[in-house]
């Protein structure tokens, strides 16, 4: 059973920056980070594939940047220009997925084998 660790959340005000850490037991090769506000669905924020390929949900692009140096721990989360709907409980996965392409769409879809617990985010105005 692989095991995800986030760190890195926290209470920043409007337009701040966080940045999450997410450390797995064991390395699979795709990766992404998710979010979820209490009574909404869990969505995916950031997908990388060992490869390098990235792919970000519309409202997150071009404020946050997901890496991961050689495809070695830690996979980060770099968020900027942070606003008060980006308030969440942001979450780690990954899936054993060799193939890029399936990585980020089924990424996309949530469909990951393993989960962290998550890192809470909370954005002031």
């Amino acid at each position: 059973q692989v095991q995800l660790v986030e760190s890195g959340g926290g209470s920043v005000q409007a337009g701040g920056s966080l940045k999450l850490s997410c450390v797995a037991s064991e390395s699979r090769q795709c990766m992404g980070w998710f979010r979820q506000v209490p009574g909404e669905e869990r969505a995916w924020v950031a997908l990388i594939h060992f490869s390098g390929r990235t792919l970000y949900a519309d409202s997150v692009k071009s404020r946050f940047s997901i890496s991961w140096d050689n495809a070695k721990n830690p996979v980060y989360l770099q968020m900027n220009s942070l606003k008060p709907e980006d308030t969440a409980m942001y979450y780690c996965a990954s899936a054993a997925i060799s193939s890029s392409y399936d990585c980020l769409t089924r990424g996309a879809l949530s469909d990951m084998a393993y989960w962290g617990k998550g890192t809470l985010v909370t954005i002031s105005s």
